[in-house]
Formats: structure tokens, C-alpha cells, sequence
């Protein structure tokens, strides 16, 4: 446990500084003891300048033909330091976030989102105590897990409880993946008591977004969802767009409002997509939000 909050501080630190591509390599020219702690900690901060130039550029395009070279390079950096939790972390983000932007549902989305949850559960296992095989207890042990989280566990939480998400979207047409909900739902709780601004209201996106995914005949609970995307607004301050977004596409076209619906898309059409850590899912929420707009007429 005594690597927790350092593995898991670092992580927190790489992804809020934003820092783009260094583009240099350091010679580790030194004994080999001090060496490997040196390799370690350019290679993590490599991944970590990687994910930033990929979740900073704006165009789609350049980032969609380029970003698997930079998965497969981060897949050669975690074959030399297969424990690195900031590594498994960094790699997760990347392989989630491509999939989630790139690749159409099939089965190359099921690949990836297998192996970004498997990185996932990876870090948090060497990172929080008790988190090895969390993801397969029962339901009330799992729960009990999450009451013991602390702070500075957010950020491990919240790559596994996110990477788990993607990947019961991937795989929603069985059954079994989709009953992990409940595990996701209670862990992203947790994180929202623990740290609820963070990721710009991160945690209360995915709540809104889980208690809108069935109509209030079937068990949802729409209000409550809305209730979490105006938090999820307030704290990202109008910065996250895919915000804007979901709560158009989740909640006010479940609830059939057509004002809402338009209003939310057109504060998306009318952003600028530049803020840092997010330009890229800005850029892909702006193109989402015009294809809304473009079915808006059929759907209402």
C-alpha cells in the first residue's frame, strides 16, 4: 500500500499539467542501479506527454490516423516496466479514449475496451489496497471496498470505473457485462463523495448519464440524472462539452424536450474546443452534437 498515493499523485499530476510532447529522450549514461530509476520516470513521463498531445489536438483526423502508433509504443514502454502504475494508467486512458472516439461498435470495440479495463484493473490493483480482483467480488464485498476508498485513490478509481463503463458499452448486448452496472454505479458514487469536481465534473457526468439509459417505466430515474449533469455543468464551468452533449442525447431526448435539447447542442455548435486535457473530446463532442441537431427533427 505504501505506493498508493505516490503512483496515484503522479498520475493526478501528468494529466493536470497537459503537457505536450517533449519530443526529447534523455541517454541514461549512468550505473545500473540508478539507471532503472531514471528509464522509469522519463518513460512515465513520456506516456504521460503522449496522452497530452493526443487528448489536446483538435483535429480528428491527424489524431485518428496517428494515436495507434503512439498505442503501440506505449505497449512497448509497459513491456520493460510491466508494474508501472502511471504506465497501465496512461494506457488505459489512451486505448478507452481512442475506442471511444474512433472505433465503431464490433468487435475491434470489444478488444479494445477488454484491454483498456484489463490495464485498468492492473493499476489499481498495484496501486490501491484491496483493489486486486475488485472488479470479480460480490457485490456487497465490492461495496465495502469502495466505503474504505480515500482520496487520493480517485484517480486509480476513476480510470477503472470509467475503462469499465466503455467497456459494458462495447459489450451491451450481453447480459452478464451489462449487470456490472451496479458495481460501476456504487464505485462512481464513491468517487463523487471522495473528489466530485474532478475531471471536470467526471463523476456526475457518468451518474447523469447512468440514471438516464432506461425510461422511468423500466427503472430510470431521469431527474436524478438531470440533477447530476447541472452539477457536471457547474463544476467543468462550461468547459467540457461532451457535457452538453449527453445531457441533450440522455436526458431531454428521453424526456421528449425539444427547447432543452436544442439550446444545450447550440451552446456546443457555438464553444471553442481548446481547453487543456479535453480538445480532442471537445472536438469529437462538437461533431456529435451537430449529428443530434441533424436527427433532431425526426426524433422530436
Amino acid at each position: 500500500m505504501a505506493e498508493a498515493a505516490g503512483p496515484s499523485a503522479r498520475l493526478g499530476g501528468v494529466r493536470r499539467r497537459g503537457a505536450v510532447c517533449r519530443g526529447v529522450l534523455l541517454v541514461c549514461l549512468f550505473a545500473l542501479a540508478g539507471c532503472t530509476t531514471l528509464v522509469s520516470s522519463v518513460t512515465e513521463n513520456l506516456a504521460g506527454d503522449l496522452a497530452a498531445a493526443i487528448l489536446e489536438n483538435p483535429d480528428m483526423d491527424v489524431v485518428r490516423e496517428g494515436a495507434p502508433a503512439f498505442l503501440l509504443l506505449i505497449d512497448g514502454l509497459l513491456e520493460g516496466s510491466p508494474d508501472s502504475v502511471t504506465l497501465l494508467s496512461q494506457a488505459a486512458l489512451l486505448n478507452s479514449a481512442y475506442a471511444g472516439a474512433f472505433v465503431e461498435r464490433g468487435e475491434r470495440s470489444r478488444l479494445m475496451a477488454a484491454k483498456a479495463k484489463g490495464l485498468a484493473e492492473r493499476a489499481l490493483c498495484l496501486g490501491v489496497e484491496g483493489g486486486c480482483g475488485v472488479a470479480g467480488k460480490p457485490f456487497a464485498e465490492f461495496e465495502r471496498w469502495t466505503l474504505a476508498l480515500r482520496r487520493e485513490d480517485v484517480p486509480l478509481a476513476y480510470g477503472l470505473a470509467t475503462a469499465w463503463a466503455a467497456w459494458m458499452q462495447a459489450n451491451s448486448d450481453d447480459f452478464n457485462a451489462i449487470a456490472d452496472l451496479g458495481k460501476v454505479k456504487v464505485l462512481m458514487q464513491r468517487i463523487a463523495e471522495l473528489d466530485e469536481g474532478y475531471e471536470y465534473g467526471g463523476p456526475h457526468l457518468y451518474l447523469g448519464v447512468f440514471e438516464t439509459l432506461l425510461p422511468p417505466a423500466l427503472g430510470g430515474r431521469p431527474e436524478v440524472g438531470r440533477a447530476h449533469f447541472e452539477r457536471a455543468l457547474a463544476l467543468a464551468e462550461g468547459k467540457h462539452l461532451l457535457t452538453l452533449v449527453m445531457f441533450a442525447e440522455q436526458y431531454a431526448r428521453l424526456v421528449f424536450d425539444r427547447p432543452l435539447h436544442d439550446d444545450l447542442l447550440n451552446q456546443v455548435l457555438a464553444a471553442d474546443v481548446e481547453v487543456p486535457e479535453l480538445t480532442l473530446m471537445n472536438a469529437v463532442a462538437k461533431r456529435r452534437a451537430q449529428g443530434l441537431m441533424e436527427t433532431a427533427d425526426a426524433y422530436f
